[in-house]
């Protein structure tokens, strides 16, 4: 299986009278839910049930709000590592800086052995 891309043109930014470039950008072939998720990791087990599977992952999602909510980086193994980052205004001094300044807040997840190993074995596929 493929990764799907079609090609963009984009003008340059930094001069509009270039003449436009073409850029590939991936375009998904569907989407895999948390229930379908749920039913194929159990169909590799004969011994627990989607509805196992879709309870651990619940669990999972619980557990991981809790640990990064308190500031902590999540090692998943192989999977990858997820922790918070944040961006804020700037202040002229320590002093000056206040917490209401933090504008932006989202988790960063850094990819794992397995899944760099898989971005580096990628083969890709035109489409209109």
């Amino acid at each position: 299986m493929a990764v799907t891309y079609v090609l963009i043109p984009k003008a340059n930014p930094q001069d509009r009278t270039a003449p436009y470039k073409h850029y590939a950008q991936a375009k998904a072939r569907g989407e895999l839910t948390f229930r379908k998720l749920s039913k194929e990791i159990s169909d590799g087990s004969t011994t627990v049930s989607d509805t196992d599977v879709m309870a651990v992952l619940n669990d999972l999602i619980k557990v991981m709000k809790r640990h990064l909510e308190n500031g902590e980086i999540i090692r998943l193994g192989d999977f990858g590592t997820f922790q918070i980052s944040i961006s804020s205004e700037g202040a002229e001094t320590e002093q000056k800086f206040h917490h209401s300044m933090i504008k932006n807040s989202k988790v960063n997840f850094r990819l794992g052995v397995d899944l760099k190993e898989m971005l580096n074995n990628l083969k890709y596929e035109k489409v209109k």
